[in-house]
């Protein structure tokens, strides 16, 4: 029997119609899948801005457990902070470090802290950009991401004030079938490289703690870049000695301070007159060790809370200073002497002393204590504070014995060794040099004058001043101290 569908016309005709009717179901159906998709995120966006966050969470976490069933990747998280915010975790900074120094391009958005003379660049990857590794045959993408949480109000030790809590963490993501070799190797191998990187070039920095917590961190920072060193502090040769001497034995000696049970720390009391170099000391110091400095301002601490934060958010390797200690908050001599062995007792009147005297700052005299060798100072090590005063007898007993400010050091009036240091620095003149070096040393034994003011006198005013000029005008200024220290002494020589 004959039949339409035999033609080869009719079957083309035929193939064609069904062809383009499932076309058009495909196009259909993938209309519907677009448009439904579209509506999920705009009502899940919708979402998101009115439940609560807590719900929004737990809904993430949900979702998130579901999906990862049909995946067969496993991702970590290495936080900024561990223990609930309470410490900068040293592996996300050694992270940090590590892949910044990946000589890949796939991250186009970086942050650079460029050194003096442009010198020493050091790149960190911005927000949410991606960087891929390799180790042992195997792809690794690393992104740095921040997670917002809800808003905090009022005071307390962590909390902010207004803002939402921010929290970064470093995110690895990698097939589950190496998952013994990320936690086993890779993981460890990127943190040690890591240090390693961070030693290499590390930029040393300078912080002062901000006063209010509106950061991710409670200290902000500029490069450290002073040029003291201990060839130009003009101080004695053997004190010299003796400070470079005890810096070295502290810096290496970690096994020692475990062994014997004690924070790997060392607390160090600079007194003397203004003018002396106590600043400049701390400098050198910092430049001896290449530590960086925590410059400590007592009256923007809110409470002993807050100092405590700030304590434990430094960093190891660094010097912590508190420069006139004994003006910084009216913590010294308020106690009487026997009080002073009771420290924990005295946490009440400190308390009403602060808030009467301070205008603000609750720290008290036991908080300051607990801060320096309490038992918060163990977190972290190697680290040296430093108090200076103009004025020590004025300072607390309790706050400058011997465990808490192990070494005192006094800043003494310009000697005659400290001249030829200041004199070689700004004059570029040896001793052998110039023969008005003795009546130098014969002035300077008879008459008290900082540091400060011997330089002021030989630092040459115009390009007319020469090293003669300069060391006669400090000759002059060395007798005219000397007359008003002793004022009949020119009428007796007449």
């Amino acid at each position: 029997m004959f039949s339409l569908s035999k033609l080869p016309l009719y079957s083309l005709y035929n193939n064609t119609m069904l062809s383009s009717n499932n076309n058009s179901t495909m196009l259909e159906l993938f209309t519907k899948l677009v448009s439904s998709i579209a509506s999920f995120m705009f009502i899940w966006a919708m979402f998101k801005d009115f439940i609560p966050y807590q719900l929004r969470g737990f809904i993430d976490k949900r979702l998130t457990k579901a999906y990862s069933r049909f995946r067969p990747y496993i991702e970590i998280k290495i936080p900024e902070y561990s223990g609930d915010r309470l410490q900068r975790n040293d592996a996300f900074i050694s992270i940090q470090s590590y892949l910044a120094s990946l000589p890949n391009k796939t991250a186009k958005s970086l942050t650079a802290e460029i050194g003096q003379n442009g010198n020493n660049i050091v790149l960190t990857m911005d927000e949410h950009e991606q960087v891929e590794d390799e180790f042992k045959g195997i792809k690794f993408g690393w992104v740095l991401k921040t997670d917002t949480g809800p808003k905090q109000t009022g005071g307390g030790m962590f909390s902010q004030h207004d803002s939402e809590s921010e929290k970064k963490y470093y995110r690895v993501k990698f097939h589950q079938k190496y998952r013994d070799i990320v936690t086993g190797d890779y993981l460890k191998y990127v943190v040690e490289k890591g240090k390693e990187i961070r030693v290499q070039n590390r930029q040393r920095k300078l912080y002062t703690n901000v006063g209010m917590m509106y950061y991710s961190s409670m200290w902000s920072h500029t490069l450290f870049e002073h040029p003291a060193t201990f060839e130009t502090v003009a101080m004695d040769i053997e004190k010299k000695r003796e400070i470079i001497d005890d810096l070295e034995n502290f810096s290496r000696s970690k096994e020692f301070y475990a062994r014997i049970g004690k924070a790997w720390k060392r607390g160090y009391l600079l007194y003397g007159h203004p003018g002396t170099g106590k600043s400049t000391l701390i400098a050198a110091m910092a430049n001896l060790l290449k530590y960086d400095v925590y410059d400590l301002e007592l009256t923007a601490v809110h409470d002993n809370s807050e100092l405590r934060r700030l304590l434990i958010e430094t960093t190891s390797k660094s010097i912590i200073v508190i420069e006139d200690i004994d003006c910084s908050l009216e913590l010294t001599g308020q106690r009487k002497q026997g009080d002073v062995e009771d420290e924990n007792d005295a946490d009440k009147k400190d308390m009403e002393i602060a808030e009467k005297v301070q205008g603000g700052s609750r720290v008290t005299l036991s908080g300051l204590l607990n801060f320096i060798d309490g038992i918060w100072s163990s977190c972290g090590g190697e680290r040296v504070i430093v108090f200076t005063t103009n004025y020590v007898e004025k300072l607390d007993p309790a706050l400058v014995r011997r465990g808490r400010m192990d070494k005192h050091i006094e800043m003494s009036y310009c000697t005659f060794e400290g001249f030829k240091v200041l004199v070689k620095n700004y004059l570029l003149v040896e001793e052998d040099d110039h023969g008005l070096f003795d009546e130098i040393k014969r002035l300077l034994s008879e008459v008290n004058i900082t540091p400060a003011d011997v330089a002021e006198n030989l630092m040459p005013k115009n390009s007319e001043e020469n090293a003669e000029k300069c060391i006669r005008k400090l000759i002059t200024a060395l007798e005219d101290a000397k007359k008003k220290k002793n004022p009949g002494e020119e009428t007796k020589e007449d």
